[in-house]
């Protein structure tokens, strides 16, 4: 029986952009381009109509920008991931996109095989931003002032749980938490899973980011 394929909707305002990376999702069997948008606004439109598995967002577009556009999909479509495209690897407009709801970004220039890479990670429910890109953002765009809000949050973790989410936010992946708290990875996944469940949290990039704006993790630490 053939899997269903995965079905992606291309949003920036540069048709050679939609173009390409059209070309790039339809290289694959299991990917196929459900729609496109040229705006934040037909974005939304669209995205609530065909109710994609994952969104290629723009950044930067006109009438609504991609971050505002993230915000309202996510709130309406909680299963379906964005990815978010950006002119540079590093900018405020990447880190509204993480808080907006997006599970990564990529660079519009970079090659095919890293798109595909991007690609396949966030709907795996992988972050899609490496640590160090993380730890830059947050270092230049996250307020002095922590979320009180986000640290009363974190009393609803155990001390385990807490201690599982700090190395989340240095990351490490699953089986070097593992190791690091010499406890099995699949209880790793376990706690990993009760934390994104206790904190509504959407997948590990947002467990991250959470972790900064609770002070569990000190940005610049």
């Amino acid at each position: 029986m053939t899997a269903t394929p995965v079905k992606v909707l291309i949003c920036d305002d540069q048709e050679l952009v939609r173009v390409g990376m059209g070309m790039i999702v339809a290289s694959q069997e299991d990917l196929i381009v459900a729609g496109e948008a040229a705006n934040g606004a037909e974005a939304v439109e669209t995205a609530l109509k065909l109710r994609p598995d994952l969104i290629l967002m723009d950044v930067r577009m006109p009438v609504l920008d991609g971050v505002v556009a993230t915000e309202r999909i996510c709130a309406s479509l909680p299963e379906t991931r964005v990815l978010m495209i950006t002119t540079f690897d590093l900018d405020e407009y990447a880190y509204a996109a993480l808080r907006a709801g997006a599970s990564g970004f990529l660079v519009k220039d970079a090659p095919a095989d890293e798109i595909l890479v991007a690609i396949r990670g966030v709907l795996r429910g992988d972050s899609m931003v490496s640590p160090s890109v993380t730890k830059r953002l947050l270092d230049r765009y996250l307020a002095a002032d922590r979320d009180v809000a986000a640290s009363t949050r974190l009393e609803k973790l155990t001390e385990r749980e807490r201690d599982v989410l700090t190395l989340i936010a240095r990351g490490l992946g699953n089986g070097e938490i593992a190791a690091k708290l010499y406890i099995g990875e699949t209880t790793v996944k376990t706690h990993v899973g009760r934390i994104l469940a206790k904190l509504s949290l959407r997948d590990r990039v947002h467990a991250v980011v959470f972790a900064y704006e609770s002070g569990l993790v000190r940005a610049g630490g």
